[in-house]
């Protein structure tokens, strides 16, 4: 599967404490995400979530500027304990209302955890068939 560069937030992001995604998305104006073809941001663990006690919860987030300085909680995945390598995430996005700029913000909790995710926007058609595996390639 191609993935479309403007639609990623994390390309193999490696989390040891809470933050936001590398990537954010602009959506050149305030919009109605979902309307139409429904949408869902993926989020595929390339390894997994580790630590003592670790959970992991990614929340889409919104704001009118880039910089993120009153954003916005658009929806939030359920708290996750374990997440395997090569497993996905996929969380629904409700129609409504966002504004210009996108991102994810991952919350790490526990003691000293670490995972490492590839995350995207992308419309629930795609995802039926989809498969994700954990990254076996370097490149140097």
């Amino acid at each position: 599967m191609i993935i479309d560069s403007q639609h990623l937030f994390s390309d193999a992001q490696a989390l040891t404490v809470t933050a936001a995604s590398t990537n954010l998305i602009d959506l050149g104006a305030e919009r109605k995400i979902g309307v139409g073809e429904p949408m869902a941001v993926v989020i595929a663990c390339d390894v997994a979530l580790a630590g003592t006690s670790p959970t992991f919860v990614a929340t889409l987030q919104s704001d009118d500027n880039s910089g993120f300085s009153s954003a916005a909680t658009v929806i939030a995945s359920a708290s996750q304990s374990s997440f395997a390598a090569g497993a996905k995430l996929v969380i629904p996005l409700p129609q409504g209302n966002t504004e210009r700029y996108v991102r994810l913000n991952y919350t790490l909790g526990g003691t000293s955890p670490t995972i490492t995710v590839t995350s995207f926007l992308q419309p629930m058609s795609m995802i039926q068939n989809d498969v994700v595996y954990a990254d076996g390639i370097t490149i140097s």
